[in-house]
C-alpha cells in the first residue's frame, strides 16, 4: 500500500479549497435566478388606484344595479343573478379553435355617505377570466373476468375535456371605462329619479246636508181662568 507525500496532501487540501468555495457560490448565483423567474403576481400588487374598478353615480343602489344589469345584458351577458346592491353575469369567447374563455362580470353597488338629501352611490366593477383548453383523457372499459371480476383495460382512442389552464382578474382601464360610460348611458335613462307617489289632491269638502225647516209651533187656544170671588 503506498502513501502520498505530506507535502502532496497538504497541496491537495489547498487546491480542494477554492472549488469547494467557487461551487458554493455557483450553486447560490442558480437559486436566485430560479428565485427571480418565479416571482409571485401579486407582489406588483400596489393598492394605490382607485379608479379602474369604481364609479360614483348620482343615483340610488337600485338605480345603479338596475343599470348596471341592462348595460350587461345589452352585451350579451348571461345575469346569474340581480337584486339591490349585486348584480353578476357571465359570457363565452373562442378566441381560437381549441381554446374556450369565460368572463364573469361582478357589478356591487354600495351606497356613499354625502350631504344630507343627495343620493351617491359607488358602482364596484370586476371581471374574472377563466381560460379553457382541450385535454385528451384516455377511454378504458371494463371487462368480465369470471370470478376475478373486471378488469378496465385501455382503449387506444381518447376523448377530449375542457380543462380550465387559467383564471385572472381583468385590470385593463380601457375595458372598465367602456363599461361605465355604457353603465351610465342606461342610468340616464331611468332618470336619475326615483318613482314618486303620485300625489292625491285633497278630497273636497262636501256640502253639508241642508237642514230641514223647522216646523212653525202650533198653538192652542187658551181659555180664561175665572178669578175667585
Amino acid at each position: 500500500m503506498t502513501t502520498m507525500h505530506p507535502h502532496l496532501s497538504s497541496a491537495f487540501s489547498v487546491l480542494r479549497a477554492p472549488v469547494l468555495v467557487l461551487s458554493l457560490l455557483s450553486a447560490l448565483v442558480l437559486a436566485g435566478c430560479g428565485s427571480s423567474t418565479h416571482r409571485i403576481s401579486y407582489e406588483t400588487e400596489e393598492f394605490d388606484s382607485t379608479t379602474t374598478h369604481t364609479r360614483t353615480y348620482a343615483a340610488t343602489e337600485a338605480q345603479t344595479c338596475e343599470a348596471a344589469r341592462r348595460a350587461l345584458l345589452s352585451q350579451g351577458y348571461m345575469i346569474n343573478a340581480a337584486n339591490t346592491d349585486l348584480v353578476t353575469g357571465r359570457k363565452s369567447f373562442q378566441p381560437a379553435s381549441e381554446v374556450h374563455v369565460e368572463v364573469e362580470f361582478r357589478v356591487v353597488c354600495a351606497r356613499e355617505g354625502g350631504k344630507p338629501g343627495k343620493r351617491s352611490t359607488v358602482a364596484f366593477a370586476t371581471a374574472l377570466q377563466d381560460r379553457y383548453g382541450i385535454k385528451k383523457v384516455n377511454s378504458s372499459a371494463s371487462v368480465g373476468v369470471g370470478a376475478f371480476g373486471s378488469l378496465s383495460l385501455p382503449f387506444a382512442g381518447s376523448d377530449d375535456a375542457m380543462v380550465k389552464v387559467a383564471s385572472e382578474t381583468l385590470t385593463d382601464e380601457l375595458f372598465y371605462d367602456r363599461f361605465f360610460a355604457l353603465l351610465d348611458r342606461f342610468l340616464e335613462g331611468q332618470g336619475g329619479e326615483e318613482p314618486e307617489a303620485p300625489s292625491v289632491a285633497p278630497e273636497a269638502p262636501r256640502p253639508a246636508a241642508p237642514l230641514n225647516p223647522a216646523a212653525p209651533a202650533t198653538t192652542f187656544p187658551v181659555k180664561p181662568v175665572p178669578s175667585p170671588g
